[in-house]
């Protein structure tokens, strides 16, 4: 960390405390979002590397946690696709990584499980009757998802555009 008084840092430069703070509180919120929380620190880890991508050894470091909580966070993020692994020319260690535009993809693949939910509501709203209080409900739900499983794609599409549009590229 540089000896210069924090008014005269450079506000581009990392602060590689502040970076950690962040990690903690990220994992945190995304915790208590519903992900299990090693899966989160190691998903906030990756994501705040400048390259976005860290070995296994790598992420024990910066969370000083062990291997095994490692491989079984990276594994649980690889299943739900927030995360992948490579293996670059050479290398014998593996890289977890998390692209630029992770998030737009995870949320657009998605959308057949909207459409799943939808379906496997329909059922329900037959098992406990369209006119009763829980058919109702049901039936509110499956509604939701169905719009979900609309407009989630063109919501990407949307963000996509737009994102060409400010910055030349998705």
């Amino acid at each position: 960390m540089s000896s210069r008084p924090q008014s005269q840092r450079d506000p581009d430069a990392r602060d590689d405390e502040a970076a950690r703070r962040f990690v903690e509180k990220f994992a945190l919120v995304l915790t208590q979002a519903g992900m299990a929380r090693m899966p989160a620190r190691v998903f906030s880890a990756i994501l705040a590397d400048d390259d976005g991508e860290m070995t296994a050894g790598e992420i024990a470091e910066a969370l000083q946690i062990s291997p095994a909580a490692v491989s079984g966070a990276t594994r649980y993020l690889m299943q739900i696709g927030m995360a992948h692994r490579e293996r670059k020319p050479g290398e014998r260690r593996d890289h977890y990584l998390i692209g630029d535009d992770f998030w737009y993809e995870i949320i657009g693949k998605r959308d057949p499980v909207y459409s799943g939910l939808a379906d496997a509501l329909e059922s329900g709203i037959d098992a406990v009757g369209k006119d009763t209080r829980a058919g109702a409900r049901i039936e509110q739900t499956r509604d939701f998802f169905m719009y979900l499983a609309k407009e989630i794609p063109a919501l990407i599409e949307r963000w996509r555009d737009e994102r060409i549009r400010d910055l030349g590229h998705p």
